[in-house]
């Protein structure tokens, strides 16, 4: 990426279950959903959306194999999309085990996201 124009950071959190996709999605919806870049397209080489990148790093606490990018990356409805994962978030407790919700033990998975938009 040339031109960084804003990045957005966020967090999401699965309470139950320890779904590390289903908290990076979070995390990436956090960071984008209160966001309006009206005059993005007027600066983008064409004034086209396609030539819009955007750098997600992902810092997750645990079962970096079992995330699903492509999940994460459905989230992003334009531009080309590349990631970076690191070693981060938080593994906490959520105070209780729930069976119903596939809880394998009381771990909340918190994974905050970074999100870089420019060409």
């Amino acid at each position: 990426m040339d031109k960084v124009m804003f990045i957005e950071i966020g967090m999401g959190i699965d309470l139950h279950g320890q779904n590390v996709t289903k908290a990076a999605v979070r995390a990436v919806q956090n960071a984008i959903h209160h966001n309006s870049m009206p005059g993005l397209r007027s600066v983008l080489p064409g004034n086209d959306l396609r030539h819009m990148k955007v750098n997600v790093r992902l810092a997750v606490p645990a079962d970096r194999d079992k995330l699903d990018l492509d999940t994460v990356r459905a989230e992003l409805p334009y531009g080309e999309v590349s990631f970076e994962v690191v070693d981060g978030g938080m593994l906490t407790s959520s105070g209780v085990v729930i069976a119903e919700k596939e809880d394998k033990n009381d771990l909340a998975y918190v994974v905050i996201a970074s999100v870089e938009v420019g060409y």
